[in-house]
């Protein structure tokens, strides 16, 4: 065996002899341990297959999902949402070119599968009444589901993965890198690769293979040059994007590229997805909102490129005009689970939330099936056109997929793959000949060129060629280039299995580039805004391309191509009516000659070649002029020490122990000791681990308190609700420490533990956060009264806020009742109360307490009294309060209300506006109110604008 093991740093790795490669057998191949991966390997084992999960780096951490989700963006939930309205809506975002069964198969599965990643510990935000807190952010649809313990996803799903009925079928291979899919009688029957660690040849035979690797996201350069500051997770250099095409399959909508909004200077997200439900939106520097479309789409793209470019650019995340709570919370998100070192580049420049919004810009391009449409073409069981080759998540050309559509189709790939056994034949020799010459070559050239300069160069001539905006001129030269970089890149050298990971992601770089620009020069019109948007072919041509563009390898080894008719649609959509029909074959595109400019003269010398350079004394990396940042540079960082006791709690996770196993360490006198064993605790989840917890809520160490308190929120939706918990629970309610106190409170009130009692003492609680939980525990048991007594003594506007917001819950719930007048006493005299409570918070000083309550009575009801009030509130200061006063005015009389709500619309504010246009909406039924709606379609704001147009 070859190993790294205690080799001088200056000395390469040996190349392995072929005849030493490690042979794996399984069922069921999963090549990625990722958000769909994951999914998969669990799905074909609960159907009995004997699974191998093969992961280059560990699945504990690994994937686009490895530091967490802040939310979902595709929850298509019963009674927010209809499965036919988001195949309407994904297929409008994609132009029409979709096939819907596959994306119904999202639409359809969602919920499903939301709530298993519920049962395994997933916590989605819910409502007091335990509702699915979905939020909308797109004009049509509600399906935003917010994840307030986003962050702890992976931690979970690796967890469900070392279950002991899982072990049993799953074996988990980590630092595995496969390179090639391996086929036999045109299926697939395996795979190979080697250990990134040790450097091993390590061959695998299957019954199927499920590829999930992810996106291509090194694929364009980022501004700030750095080769891993990508948009998406660096680490997926489209691994099965390559693998794919080597193995015979068709990838689809490859010329459709990924491009995001991004921080600017930053290159990470802006997370709108995150900021708009809290209030946030984009706005050019005039503070307009100017976004039209009504998707995150090509389209938007085209629009947000355009407004950075005008002299109303720069673009922004307007954030400053938000309260205090709302900027604190999305502190708290975006700064952890979203990406950690976002807080310290604002903090670095000087910026605050609170004063300066955030400079946006554009990213690189990459593919991406789960955030655009370019991906290994899959039907709706997530099969290839490759027989046992499955694709899923973002590798898998399902458009707008996202991370609830990866896994469904992990999901549908590990049950349509569990059905078959290993391969039992031969492997192809020849393909694990080509597939350890790719691995090893760089061993044989050590001191040639490094793989980041190879790779900043590649990665730049897409930049230069294949961004968009096209043409055929600059696609062809990208043509050239790649060629060219095939001599560049089997020049690279290599020491370290580490580094001929590196120097194969190069070689998956550029096939995707090769992809990308051939697909792109194929399509000769635009579309997807700016995602294909070619200069030479300015125009949309649905006669001749409402068609996917599918690409495969053909025999003899070039780039064929497949014009394919959209297949009918399963819902119908306005605008396009697809017919099906033939796929006509495009055969091979070829490069324009665009080498020189005008006629070409006979060169006066000959042309230099490389042996010639050589002559010279020039070697292979002196060619390369762009240095890569230092910080590019890769350095493993040293071990840290960790006590006994520590290590043994690190081994004994993997054991799955028992409650009784932990119960020492939990006892123990050093408070990190503690600590770990409740992380243990959480990741295992013996029978117990509730009460255990609980008690761990009183421990003496802050640090075991936090920690024991951040565990049970995480596993809220998989505890059993017990006495026990319930009393442990209870007796942490006279904690001094808040964090436990307000922990108390959520679980108690998301198991359905607490009553009104209970709650109602912790009104009185010296904590803001603490009575913000007490208000939400209220709501939940519908206790009208006690929140409508504390709703005018509360010191803290966040909680008279809250309070609001939760008379109009419970407000609401009374309504549903839908009962007839003097039906049922209490219910009036709750009626009462929660009018007379509104009514005080009108009178609040605080203008977003005063807001929040126009907004409640906006679904509680305005009764007669306070319309005047709603009416003379469109006038206040504060467009807040102006903007809830719209709101309210939502339910009255028409006659009263659509007049002033018709002034509403020349209000100085965008938010009052829109508001205004929203109440209307709810009147439309009358002309006037039609005839007012028809002067806000020529707003200056882009929602004021589209949503005034959605209501006619």
């Amino acid at each position: 065996m070859t190993t790294s093991v205690n080799r001088p740093a200056d000395t390469p790795l040996a190349v392995p002899p072929l005849t030493d490669a490690e042979e794996l057998t399984c069922d069921v191949l999963v090549v990625g341990g990722g958000t769909a991966g994951t999914m998969a390997a669990l799905t074909a084992a609960e159907h009995g297959a004997n699974v191998l999960l093969l992961e280059k780096a560990h699945v504990r951490h690994s994937g686009a999902l490895a530091m967490g989700m802040d939310g979902v963006n595709n929850a298509v939930i019963p009674g927010r949402a209809e499965p036919d309205d988001y195949v309407a809506e994904i297929t409008r975002a994609n132009d029409g070119i979709v096939d819907q069964s596959t994306v119904r198969q999202t639409a359809t599965r969602g919920f499903a599968m939301v709530r298993r990643l519920e049962s395994y510990g997933v916590k989605f935000e819910k409502d007091e009444h335990g509702d699915y807190a979905v939020r909308q952010v797109h004009r049509s649809g509600s399906y935003v589901l917010p994840m307030p313990e986003g962050k702890d996803v992976k931690k979970v799903l690796y967890r469900q993965l070392r279950r002991r009925e899982m072990r049993e079928r799953i074996r988990i291979e980590n630092r595995v890198m496969p390179v090639r899919v391996l086929t036999s009688g045109g299926r697939a029957v395996g795979a190979a690769g080697f250990n990134t660690r040790t450097g091993r040849f390590v061959q695998v035979r299957a019954g199927a293979v499920i590829l999930a690797t992810g996106a291509c996201g090194r694929l364009g350069l980022p501004a700030s040059g750095y080769l891993y500051g990508t948009y998406e997770n660096p680490t997926n250099a489209g691994d099965g994007y390559a693998m794919a095409y080597h193995a015979g399959a068709e990838l689809t909508g490859i010329e459709c590229f990924q491009i995001n909004p991004l921080i600017k200077d930053y290159n990470g997200p802006a997370c709108a997805y995150v900021a708009n439900p809290f209030g946030g939106y984009q706005v050019n520097r005039h503070g307009e909102r100017f976004v039209d479309s009504d998707y995150w789409s090509g389209q938007m793209m085209a629009e947000f490129a355009a407004e950075v470019a005008s002299d109303r650019g720069p673009v922004y995340l307007k954030l400053s005009h938000l309260p205090e709570e709302s900027v604190s919370a999305l502190e708290t998100i975006l700064h952890s689970t979203e990406r950690p070192t976002r807080g310290t580049f604002h903090s670095g420049r000087g910026h605050d939330y609170r004063t300066h919004d955030v400079e946006m810009h554009i990213s690189e391009i990459g593919l991406c099936g789960g955030h655009s449409a370019s991906g290994v073409r899959v039907d709706d069981h997530a099969r290839t056109t490759v027989p046992r080759l499955y694709a899923a998540g973002d590798l898998a050309c399902v458009p707008h997929n996202y991370m609830i559509g990866a896994f469904v189709f992990g999901d549908l790939a590990g049950a349509d793959a569990s059905q078959y056994s290993a391969y039992e034949g031969e492997l192809p020799g020849e393909q694990l000949r080509e597939a350890h010459e790719l691995i090893y070559r760089p061993l044989r050239n050590p001191d040639g060129p490094p793989q980041p300069q190879v790779e900043y160069k590649l990665r730049r001539f897409v930049n230069d060629y294949v961004a968009p905006p096209k043409s055929g001129a600059r696609l062809s030269l990208a043509l050239e280039a790649f060629e060219r970089m095939r001599a560049d890149i089997a020049a690279m050298g290599a020491r370290t299995a580490h580094e001929l990971m590196r120097c194969a992601e190069v070689t998956f770089i550029r096939d995707c580039a090769e992809m990308a620009a051939r697909s792109s020069l194929a399509r000769t019109e635009s579309r997807w805004g700016l995602y294909h948007d070619r200069l030479d072919h300015p125009a949309r041509d649905d006669a001749s391309w409402f068609h996917h563009l599918d690409l495969h390898k053909s025999p003899s080894g070039s780039m064929e191509f497949t014009a394919r008719p959209v297949a009918p649609y399963l819902v119908p959509v306005d605008g396009f009516t697809p017919v099906g029909g033939l796929s006509r074959s495009l055969g091979e595109v070829h490069a324009e000659d665009v080498a020189t400019a005008g006629p070409r003269d006979v060169a006066p010398v000959a042309a230099r070649t490389e042996a010639a350079d050589a002559e010279q004394g020039r070697t292979p990396s002196e060619r390369y002029a762009p240095s890569v940042p230092e910080r590019e540079q890769s350095s493993a960082p040293a071990a840290g020490q960790s006590s006994a006791r520590l290590l043994e709690l690190v081994a004994l996770a993997d054991e799955e122990p028992e409650l009784a196993a932990l119960q020492p360490y939990l006892n123990d006198p050093v408070p990190s000791v503690r600590r770990e064993a409740v992380a243990v605790l959480t990741e295992t989840l013996p029978p117990g681990t509730g009460s255990a917890l609980a008690a761990a809520l009183r421990d003496t160490a802050a640090e075991v308190r936090a920690t024991a308190a951040a565990s049970l929120r995480e596993l809220v939706e998989t505890l059993p609700p017990e006495p026990e918990l319930r009393d442990g629970l209870a007796a942490a309610l006279a904690e001094p420490d808040p964090v436990v106190r307000a922990a108390a409170l959520d679980v108690l009130r998301a198991l359905r533990l607490g009553d009104v009692d209970l709650f109602a003492d912790a009104l009185a609680d010296s904590d803001t956060a603490v009575r913000i939980e007490a208000v939400r525990a209220l709501v939940s048991v519908d206790a009208a009264g006690e929140l409508a007594r504390a709703a005018v003594t509360d010191p803290s506007r966040e909680v008279r806020v809250a309070i609001a917001k939760g008379l109009a819950t419970v407000g609401a719930e009374r309504l549903a009742d839908d009962l007839p007048p003097n039906a049922d006493p209490a219910a009036d005299l709750i009626a009462e109360a929660l009018t007379a409570a509104l009514t005080a918070l009108l009178d609040d000083p605080d203008a977003l307490v005063r807001a929040a309550a126009y907004g409640a009575l906006g679904t509680t009801g305005c009764p007669a009294p306070l319309t005047e009030r709603a009416v003379a509130a469109l006038s206040e200061q504060a467009w807040q309060v102006r903007a809830g006063a719209a709101t309210a005015l939502s339910v009255i009389d028409p006659e009263v209300a659509v007049p002033a709500l018709a002034k509403a619309l020349a209000d100085a504010n965008a938010d009052v506006r829109k508001a205004a246009v929203l109440a209307l909406t709810r009147h439309r039924a009358t002309e006037e109110a039609r005839a007012a709606l028809a002067t806000a379609t020529s707003d200056s704001d882009a929602d004021v604008r589209a949503y005034a147009a959605r209501a006619l």
